[in-house]
């Protein structure tokens, strides 16, 4: 009865991760669970954030305890028809947890790593997960990496090419900024998507991300071809500089703390290694006069300088709008009016960082737009 038994394991979000906590069940032996279902919370060096069921079926035994520290890939639960007995239970998980170190070893040689290519002049850092079809491109947001899609890339990448970069300024890529406002950033992701032979692709922006993608799309318009607009710059004036400014001028965990947490609506979402991975970012050469460069050209006098809004309106390609109702960051009601052609989703217990909080939402939504 063996095949009608699937593990749950411990996931892997992001590159960096190579084990997790499972700080809490959200349900139990003997409860029915569906794909896009909330399990369990799992605990990370970086965040702390639900798991959600990619499989259907009743939970028949819960291997692992609350507050306990697996790596990724060890077994945390069985899903099991009720016709399986005890027995087959028992056996595949003797079987699952002698093969684990194997599995496990094989899949960290395997896995992807981040890679460099050159654009104007300087190296752009991106990670390539998945295979075929038209690529889906990730844009972050203001003092981000392409690590903040760490919920969202492995997910869509199944079938698919998907490619997350580090925005000049950023993460691994180089620090020069010759052009911090969003057109220039569009340039740089063009100069991307042509050093890697991509003809067209589907945009995913958050942030000051949204503005770029909107950018690429009116300037080179054939080499989009979907726009995912999360929690979006650029379509409204209003924007909290005090976060901008906060965010660039900090250099302790006691400033950089409360600026992280505007960041989400449940600032739990905070944690200790999150902060100091942060700060390590910040105090590398070239990250401060790239971050006040690029909020000198995108947000001069506290407000957002470029408003895209309207040009939404005209382009050819799907477009969608992602917001979270509790944004601190980017007002939600810039959501309104928009064109009537924008699909806009409001996400209610999300904060500016929606596509960490309601990951399997926003990863529908984007499935659904790609394709």
């Amino acid at each position: 009865m063996s095949g009608a038994i699937q593990p749950i394991v411990m996931p892997k979000w992001g590159l960096a991760m190579q084990e997790g906590a499972l700080i809490k069940w959200l349900v139990k032996d003997g409860d029915k669970i569906r794909p896009g279902m909330e399990i369990c919370d799992i605990e990370t060096s970086k965040i702390t954030n639900a798991m959600e069921s990619t499989i259907e079926g009743t939970l028949r035994r819960r291997v692992v305890e609350e507050g306990t520290t697996l790596p990724v890939g060890a077994l945390l639960a069985i899903v099991a028809d009720a016709s399986v007995d005890d027995a087959a239970i028992d056996a595949f998980i003797t079987k699952f947890e002698a093969d684990f170190a194997v599995a496990a070893k094989d899949a960290a040689s395997s896995g992807p790593t981040n890679r460099s290519v050159e654009v104007a002049g300087q190296p752009i850092n991106y990670l390539a997960m998945g295979e075929g079809g038209t690529p889906i491109v990730f844009l972050h947001g203001f003092g981000g990496d392409l690590n903040s899609w760490m919920f969202n890339q492995p997910e869509l990448a199944a079938g698919r090419a998907t490619y997350a970069l580090d925005l000049p300024g950023h993460g691994g890529s180089g620090k020069a900024v010759a052009d911090g406002s969003a057109a220039g950033l569009a340039k740089v992701v063009i100069g991307f998507l042509d050093a890697l032979g991509i003809a067209k692709a589907h945009l995913v922006g958050h942030s000051l991300g949204g503005a770029i993608a909107q950018e690429v799309a009116a300037a080179a318009p054939g080499r989009v071809a979907s726009l995912t607009l999360i929690a979006s710059a650029g379509l409204g004036p209003e924007i909290d500089i005090g976060y901008i400014e906060g965010f660039t001028a900090a250099t302790g965990r006691r400033d950089l703390k409360p600026q992280l947490e505007k960041l989400f609506a449940d600032s739990a979402l905070v944690t200790r290694d999150m902060i100091d991975d942060v700060l390590k970012y910040k105090r590398l050469d070239g990250v401060d006069a790239a971050l006040r460069a690029i909020a000198a050209a995108s947000f001069p006098g506290g407000r957002q300088v470029v408003l895209s809004r309207d040009r939404l309106g005209g382009l050819s390609v799907p477009v969608q709008l992602v917001v979270g109702a509790k944004d601190r960051i980017i007002p939600a009601d810039h959501a309104n009016g928009l064109p009537a052609r924008v699909a806009v989703h409001r996400l209610e217990n999300a904060g500016h960082m929606a596509h960490m909080e309601a990951a399997g939402e926003v990863n529908r939504l984007i499935g659904a737009q790609v394709g």
